[in-house]
């Protein structure tokens, strides 16, 4: 028993960090590949925003490495300042991307939707949960371990959600930077490289999530049986 639950802790600490070097090597070997369009990360964001017709959309630099996203409330594309400038491979991937979140909102995409209306129950269950699932496990109180494991669920729904999300963006990033000539066909698979290892991060993320889940499920189920 006290085997499995190391490579349990194994694997659950192994699982990101294996993901996270997946995505930076990536992102690190292909950011020094020139693209044949030599766009800017932040021209490729609007070349796509207004060929969809997002003119409304903008594209703004942000500092850190890797901190692109897009914010729907301020109708953003925020790029991080080597993607913004940059001309490579890993830029155009990473803000078609980005971009292919704005095209979502446009369409009004079930999954995303779902995933912005989960946002604040998963925050607060992500930070609330453990609170409960700690002082339930310690204090043998199965009915506030199960309140946590409640609350814990929600943040794994969002975590499942955000998967067709991402995927999804990553598709019509695709889409976009080869039906607009962004990317040549020799690019096409250094392209998917990076966005499947970006993808990872958010696959590692729900499968962490859902093992830690189930792992609690079961410390319950215990508790209900030595109770």
């Amino acid at each position: 028993m006290g085997f499995g639950f190391l490579i349990y802790f194994a694997l659950i600490i192994l699982i990101p960090i294996w993901a996270q070097l997946k995505v930076k090597g990536a992102y690190k070997k292909y950011s020094r590949v020139p693209s044949s369009s030599h766009m800017r990360g932040a021209e490729v964001a609007r070349r796509i925003l207004d060929t969809n017709g997002l003119y409304d959309v903008a594209v703004q630099e942000t500092r850190g490495l890797l901190t692109d996203h897009y914010d729907p409330r301020s109708k953003t594309v925020r790029l991080s300042s080597e993607n913004y400038h940059g001309h490579s491979v890993a830029a155009a991937a990473i803000a078609a991307h980005e971009v292919g979140h704005a095209i979502q909102d446009q369409l009004d995409y079930a999954p995303l939707r779902i995933r912005h209306s989960l946002v604040p129950v998963a925050n607060f269950g992500s930070n609330f949960s453990w609170v409960l699932i700690m002082i339930g496990i310690f204090a043998q109180l199965s009915n506030l371990l199960l309140l946590g494991i409640i609350f814990m669920a929600a943040a794994v729904v969002f975590q499942l959600v955000t998967l067709p999300v991402e995927f999804n963006a990553s598709n019509r990033a695709m889409d976009q930077v080869v039906s607009l000539g962004i990317i040549r066909n020799d690019e096409e698979k250094e392209t998917k490289k990076v966005l499947n290892a970006a993808a990872l991060t958010y696959v590692a993320a729900a499968a962490v999530a859902v093992l830690e889940l189930v792992r609690l499920i079961l410390i319950y189920t215990g508790m209900q049986r030595s109770e």
